[in-house]
């Protein structure tokens, strides 16, 4: 099928594509397109006009900042895959972005472009919550901050409001004794998370003092899965702990998502099943650093 018709334009820096979506309210900003176009071309979503921002140089990058990682939001997942410094310092974020779709879609789509979009499938928002990394917007107001864990609201929708663009992603570098895993069940035909679970753990003297368990793909946004977290602290991380841990995770997905491929319960049986494995990998990564 073809589009509704357009306009298009192209910004080539934050302020110009700011002022561009203050004149065309409704615009889409467009990066990597993976998600956009198709829509567009189902008409499931007919903006009046297209802001592309993929050539604003100012928006792409990864650097090192003390201990967080700042990385521009049209940067591709193939650069978060390939990157020496997320590898070192976030490896979890790397590994997540080797996972995506199939080697074209991880050399277009683009970092902002998945958080924006929101798809409850899609596997980075999951490692950002769970990172507990925050979103930076800039708008005609200025620009703000916005905690990942806070962003996703509902399918496909975020705390990003009409004219914001979003510029950077912010995570934390790992410490000492930090290790963390992804882990999902991929839909074969599109490569999506139909369950995606991040594990992210630090250990001190055999102890586990901080965990973070988020599954993705099981409800309309990532879940935190609170009383596995809770289970982990303050307690070795050995077969047994995990176990028990992982066995709460169905207690965070009330109302699991179901279609043709899974089912809620399957849903359900398959994130207590990664969190094991997220949790085991997390936990011997760790105790290499």
């Amino acid at each position: 099928m073809y589009s509704a018709e357009f306009e298009y334009y192209r910004a080539t820096s934050v302020a110009e594509a700011v002022e561009l979506m203050r004149a065309h309210p409704g615009a889409k900003l467009l990066a990597g397109g993976h998600s956009l176009l198709p829509q567009m071309k189902l008409r499931v979503s007919q903006p009046a006009a297209l802001v592309d921002i993929s050539r604003a140089a100012e928006l792409s990058g990864i650097t090192l900042d003390g201990e967080m990682l700042r990385i521009g939001a049209t940067t591709t997942h193939a650069a978060l895959a390939a990157s020496p410094v997320v590898s070192e310092h976030c490896a979890i974020l790397s590994e997540a972005a080797s996972l995506i779709g199939d080697q074209q879609v991880r050399n277009r789509g683009t970092i902002g472009g998945s958080l924006a979009h929101a798809d409850p499938a899609a596997d980075l928002p999951t490692v950002i919550v769970a990172l507990g990394g925050t979103l930076t917007a800039a708008s005609a107001a200025g620009p703000r901050d916005v905690l990942a864990g806070e962003c996703f609201v509902d399918l496909f929708t975020t705390a990003l409001t009409e004219g914001e663009v979003l510029t950077r992603v912010n995570v934390p570098a790992y410490g000492a004794g930090t290790g963390g895993a992804y882990a999902k069940h991929r839909h074969p035909a599109s490569g999506y998370a139909v369950v995606g679970v991040a594990a992210i753990v630090t250990v001190s003297d055999g102890r586990c003092t901080r965990a973070r368990l988020v599954v993705g793909g099981a409800q309309p946004n990532p879940v935190s899965a609170s009383a596995s977290e809770a289970a982990l602290e303050g307690q070795p991380l050995n077969e047994a702990t995990i176990a028990a841990a992982a066995a709460q995770v169905a207690q965070a997905l009330p109302n699991p998502l179901s279609d043709h491929y899974a089912s809620a319960d399957y849903r359900r049986q398959l994130a207590t099943v990664l969190a094991r494995r997220a949790l085991v990998t997390a936990a011997e990564r760790a105790a290499e650093r």
